[in-house]
């Protein structure tokens, strides 16, 4: 189902777009209920695996916190109706550089601090979109994902600082001054629904404190008229690092590389 004329503009206006008449069809969210149940037995062993926040599942090389992946979750990044809706929003050449699971078990799930994720991606320029894809459904007492809506207007990338958290999936947070939290919006989710955000918008999410799991599939795809460069002075850390953005494999979804400069070999076996 592609998206409406009102939803492509939703989605430009609010920096988010749920496509109403679309669902993920129930045998590919059992499909990624097995993968994430056989990821979470292959990694029981690695002290440093959360079931809360992995990155790099598609991935059985150079998995980021010593995760080992399993190459079948690229099926999951290649569903037609997902990356026809994709293609209507930044173009026909696509590229996917990041697969991360928000598992928010139930009653543990943590929070994610309001923040873009632009702050820290070494894409020239810097322009990407998220595809959400919800297995459980996701309601605020679950942590659903709240946005700022139009806050990603202006494409700027806004100031953050570090708050190194237990109970938060990660450490950038947006300066108070920056955007009106007052103006949160939830998201809520059926089984099945997706959602797709615009890098520069502002979003975060409370701790899961229902008895059910939330569980989420984000795929992060840019247009490849941008450049991932693994060499950006952005990147902090080097290829051993968590998320290993100077050595993030990339995989062309669709279309060409029209950048003509961004790296299909670096990353994989």
């Amino acid at each position: 189902m592609p998206l409406s004329d009102q939803e492509v503009n939703a989605y430009h206006q609010d920096g988010l777009v749920i496509p109403s008449d679309y669902r993920v069809p129930q045998t590919i969210l059992a499909r990624i209920d097995r993968l994430y149940n056989k990821l979470i037995e292959d990694n029981k062993a690695n002290p440093e695996f959360s079931a809360d926040f992995i990155l790099g599942p598609h991935l059985d090389a150079n998995g980021s916190y010593g995760i080992k992946g399993d190459p079948a979750w690229l099926e999951m990044t290649r569903i037609p109706e997902i990356l026809d809706m994709v293609e209507q929003l930044i173009g026909p050449d696509l590229i996917l550089w990041g697969v991360t699971i928000f598992g928010k078990p139930a009653n543990i799930g943590r929070a994610t601090p309001w923040h873009q994720d632009g702050d820290y991606y070494p894409i020239e320029p810097l322009e990407t979109l998220t595809v959400w894809i919800s297995l459980d459904g996701s309601s605020p007492e679950q942590g659903c994902m709240q946005i700022i809506p139009g806050s990603h207007s202006d494409h700027s990338v806004y100031s953050h600082h570090l708050e190194n958290r237990d109970e938060y999936t990660l450490p950038q947070v947006i300066d108070d001054d920056q955007v009106d939290l007052k103006l949160a919006r939830d998201i809520v989710l059926e089984p099945g629904q997706i959602s797709l955000h615009d890098v520069y918008l502002v979003h975060g999410s409370k701790a899961n404190q229902s008895n059910k799991r939330r569980m989420g599939l984000v795929l992060r795809i840019m247009p490849a008229m941008s450049f991932y460069n693994h060499n950006s002075g952005k990147i902090k850390e080097d290829a051993g690092s968590p998320h290993g953005y100077s050595n993030r494999a990339l995989f062309l979804l669709r279309g060409e590389d029209k950048s003509g400069r961004n790296d299909f070999s670096r990353g994989h076996k």
